[in-house]
């Protein structure tokens, strides 16, 4: 396990690293950026003279014969003052992949070698300038698929969450405190506690983290979006569906039954929330082996997917027949799912949402299942359907105050929620089992310890900086 970041890890002394820091391909400005105790020596090899702190130096960069390499702005950040809290320069040249490798090579023959994903982020929080949970941010902000994820992981590399998680740690401290010192008075146990008011102090950091939870999970839907699903009988409309959302002909629509034979997917976003739309093939019986793989394939779409949209004609009246109701059968118990009522222009009705046949006023109290009535091809009702696809993420009007969460944050609260309330059953004894009770307690703050990185395997730590990008 770790302990407090800063403290006793670290790269090893004379450890340097290099890489390129920004994306492959050309463009106007490429970055190569370096970081240990190398850095003195890559400055006067390439550089070749002194830089003042934290200032853009014009230069020219030189290789091992004095030749010129390219120009371009150096800046020389020295520790602990930096990104990594060691010396770190920066070499800002032309953004052409071959000069930039020329000066990644240059740096590694003057000591430096070639930085693993996520290293200058994972020294970075070794070095306790970051925390575990703002480190995921720089790779989730740098990953962003909407301007609200990247805002929401702005706030986490802000430090956020961690202060959100930081101020419920901060008072199981002091809880554990009076339950370990009840421990070491045994006949005054209860009254101690009673003093303490330990019952009502286990509520509240309770109440704290489930609500951290509720809003971590908005944060998670911003990074991982949904997968959602068209399924049907063939005809029904399903590409049409597909073109409406995404705003474009991404699917080809005909009148002859069957036309879709492979999974299209697109990409759209709803109010900063990303969406995989996966337009299927249509589900019939059916002899023809190329029909029969795509079919195939929309099963396993439906396996992969958050949430089914289940395609029905609204012109056939209104009604799910037998072979609608045969496919909603077939889905996944637990895959929620909407019914759309589609071709509501050639049935004569009107939009509307409906739930287990309660109108749309008392939609809040209906049963899970949705019926959506739209039309695909005049868009008729596409705006119902949007706000049921935010409805049944459990999105909140505001998504300001959200922080981008991850699924072992989730997890992590989740544990913490278990352990607590375990906790708040023992405080709530007559006779409170005090061993017990410092236990769930010292559990919680453990489990939460590990999403800022105060208790977390190495081989946890592994995992999380390998998945960033080289350079970062």
């Amino acid at each position: 396990m770790r302990g407090t970041p800063g403290k006793s890890t670290g790269a090893p002394a004379g450890d340097t690293i290099a890489a390129i820091a920004t994306p492959a391909g050309r463009g106007g400005v490429g970055v190569v950026r370096v970081s240990g105790s190398a850095v003195g020596a890559v400055i006067a090899g390439i550089v070749q003279r002194q830089l003042a702190a934290r200032r853009a130096t014009l230069t020219t960069f030189q290789g091992g014969r004095g030749e010129a390499l390219d120009q371009g702005i150096a800046l020389h950040f020295p520790g602990p003052h930096s990104y990594t809290g060691e010396d770190v320069l920066e070499l800002h040249g032309h953004g052409g992949p071959v000069v930039l490798g020329l000066l990644l090579e240059r740096c590694i023959e003057l000591g430096a070698r070639l930085a693993q994903p996520g290293e200058f982020t994972q020294r970075a929080f070794l070095n306790g300038k970051l925390d575990l949970a703002q480190a995921e941010g720089v790779a989730d902000l740098i990953a962003a698929a909407t301007a609200t994820a990247a805002r929401a992981a702005a706030r986490s590399l802000a430090g956020v969450f961690s202060r959100e998680i930081r101020a419920v740690v901060d008072a199981l401290i002091e809880l554990r405190m009076y339950t370990e010192a009840a421990l070491d008075f045994p006949d005054e146990d209860v009254e101690f506690l009673r003093a303490a008011d330990v019952r009502g102090r286990v509520a509240a950091i309770l109440a704290q983290v489930t609500g951290v939870l509720v809003r971590a999970r908005q944060g998670a839907l911003l990074r991982e979006g949904l997968a959602v699903v068209l399924v049907g009988r063939p005809n029904v409309g399903k590409s049409s569906l597909l073109n409406q959302l995404a705003g474009d002909a991404v699917a080809i629509v005909t009148p002859i039954a069957g036309t879709t034979r492979d999974a299209v997917q697109s990409q759209i976003e709803i109010q900063g929330i990303p969406l995989t739309i996966v337009d299927t093939a249509g589900l019939r019986p059916t002899d023809d082996p190329i029909e029969t793989l795509g079919i195939e394939r929309t099963w396993a779409a439906v396996a992969r997917a958050d949430l089914a949209l289940v395609l029905v004609d609204a012109n056939v009246g209104g009604s799910i027949g037998e072979e609608d109701a045969a496919i909603l059968a077939q889905l996944p118990v637990a895959l929620p799912r909407l019914v759309i009522h589609n071709k509501i222009d050639l049935a004569g009705l009107v939009p509307r949402v409906e739930a287990g046949g309660v109108p749309e006023r008392d939609v809040e109290s209906a049963p899970a299942e949705r019926h959506v009535f739209l039309s695909a091809k005049t868009g008729a009702g596409i705006e119902l359907l949007r706000q049921e696809f935010l409805r049944l993420a459990g999105v909140h009007e505001d998504m300001e105050g959200v922080f981008l969460a991850r699924a072992r944050h989730l997890g992590a609260l989740r544990d913490a929620v278990a352990q607590l309330e375990a906790a708040a059953g023992h405080a709530a004894a007559a006779k409170p089992p005090l061993e017990l009770l410092a236990e769930d307690l010292r559990a919680a703050h453990t489990t939460l310890g590990t999403i800022t990185g105060e208790f977390t395997p190495d081989d946890l730590l592994g995992t999380i900086f390998s998945r960033f990008c080289i350079g970062k």
